[in-house]
């Protein structure tokens, strides 16, 4: 607790004291920082200028931590925080203006399963802290912690694939990455019009007429699935991500807070100083 209790004092020399203290967490923020402005400087000759806003919205999120924890006195263990900016720098810079979504299969898959872990751990933080305050009159059970831990990471993990469809409808953009797939069931091909469901199976290509009457040939080798597998796999590993964490926050409760593993990824409440109202505090 004693790091984030430092970073309210200010001033340069509080801030040397914090790098000496956490050189790890330092070196991750002076490295990744840098690597972001110099991509956005490349950007900017290259006159991009969209995927300078993307630079520019990285460092803004690399500041959030920090935030949270100047603003709610909020400890984000350093571990927590590490993953945290890596996975902005993935995500954004590495996923989106370099293309490792295209170029690495699984890249999304990864990310998409950390989020879950992610969103669970901050999920089980939430209501830890106020199953631990002494200003609450209830006491929610290890199970009880996991299972809501698991069911926010899900809801976030929703509310994402929603906000990536509204993209994909309304901006013509390709959120929901497509996928190709050799074989289709559907009731529309049904030939009598029932409920039947028809299948064409070993399908090597599509074609596609416009209003205009002009034909084209996708050439994909298969038909064109419109983001709904892309979809399922990502809550899937979502599912994966917040499953493990609350597998670990319900040990986490059940052998009271005990051991070293859980809490890197756990934030909690910081202990005031002296002279200052008491906070409540988890541990």
């Amino acid at each position: 607790m004693k790091k984030r209790v430092q970073r309210t004092g200010g001033g340069r020399s509080s801030l040397r004291q914090q790098v000496k203290e956490h050189p790890r967490l330092a070196a991750v923020y002076v490295v990744l920082r840098v690597l972001v402005v110099l991509v956005m400087i490349a950007q900017i000759f290259n006159g991009n200028f969209e995927n300078v806003f993307l630079c520019v919205l990285t460092l803004a999120l690399f500041t959030l931590p920090s935030f949270i924890e100047r603003t709610i006195r909020i400890d984000v263990p350093d571990t927590l925080e590490v993953i945290i900016l890596l996975f902005i720098f993935a995500a954004e810079i590495l996923g989106e203006i370099r293309a490792y979504y295209i170029y690495f299969p699984h890249w999304d898959t990864m990310l998409h399963t950390l989020n879950g872990f992610l969103c669970a751990a901050i999920g089980f933080s939430l209501l830890d802290i106020l199953n631990r305050s002494e200003r609450m009159s209830f006491q929610l059970s290890p199970v009880y912690l996991a299972l809501m831990s698991f069911c926010f990471s899900m809801t976030i993990g929703v509310l994402w694939e929603f906000f990536e469809c509204l993209m994909d409808q309304f901006f013509l953009l390709d959120m929901q990455k497509d996928t190709v797939v050799g074989a289709i069931s559907s009731v529309m091909l049904d030939p009598s019009g029932g409920n039947t469901p028809t299948a064409i199976q070993g399908i090597t290509d599509v074609i596609v007429v416009t209003a205009g009457g002009a034909q084209y040939s996708l050439g994909l080798g298969g038909y064109l699935d419109i983001g709904l597998l892309d979809t399922m796999k990502d809550l899937f590993v979502n599912f994966i991500g917040a499953a493990a964490f609350s597998i670990i926050g319900y040990f986490y409760v059940k052998n009271r807070g005990k051991g070293t593993f859980a809490r890197r990824f756990i934030p909690q409440v910081i202990r005031s100083q002296p002279g200052q109202d008491e906070a409540p505090h988890p541990r």
